[in-house]
């Protein structure tokens, strides 16, 4: 555990792209190498940043009900990780917020997924996490996500539950459908286990 909390350490002193960042860095992951489930999201958000809490925001809201999750059993770092591809900020662009620093995942991300000692489930969110976590795969994030059973039950790839895909949820409703229920139950079967 001494090499995870130095490695933690380290990356939230990092300072690798201060100098592109629209504010201070501040490094927003949560880990710890018992977690069973993986949230490979994209990165934080404005109002993440401010708080320093992953997901603290209405796209959290939204994935914890898709997950089914209270926000105690979310953050909690022995049952649920969540590593972003760009631990900071990246800013806002035209059409939202800017995508993950590319430096970030070289730096950090194999390092740490090496250190799970139990993973059981990697959910993949959004077009930046799902390009590196299925780098072989040329398909768009909707057929992604609509071919969910091809690394179903360990890997499963979702949208951004940022309200920003309000219509991308209204266009696919095979999404809340099919995938959802069988996603609520594999996460309840995954923490049921993890608690014997």
């Amino acid at each position: 555990m001494t090499t995870v909390s130095a490695l933690l350490r380290d990356i939230r002193h990092c300072r690798l792209c201060a100098e592109k960042l629209p504010f201070e860095p501040r490094p927003v992951v949560q880990f710890h190498p018992s977690a069973r489930i993986l949230i490979a999201a994209q990165a934080p958000g404005r109002k993440v940043h401010e708080t320093g809490i992953p997901f603290n925001d209405a796209s959290g809201d939204r994935l914890r009900a898709w997950l089914g999750l209270s926000r105690e059993v979310f953050y909690d770092d022995r049952r649920i990780a969540i590593l972003p591809m760009g631990f900071c900020y990246p800013g806002t662009g035209k059409s939202g917020d800017l995508p993950p620093r590319p430096e970030c995942a070289p730096a950090w991300r194999e390092t740490l997924l090496s250190q799970f000692e139990d993973l059981q489930l990697t959910l993949v969110i959004g077009q930046y996490a799902q390009a590196y976590h299925f780098p072989y795969s040329k398909k768009t994030l909707t057929e992604n996500v609509l071919d969910w059973r091809e690394t179903w039950p360990d890997r499963v790839p979702l949208p951004h539950p940022s309200p920003r895909n309000n219509r991308w949820l209204k266009n696919n409703p095979w999404f809340a459908e099919r995938l959802l229920p069988d996603l609520r139950r594999r996460v309840t079967e995954i923490l049921s286990d993890s608690e014997e």
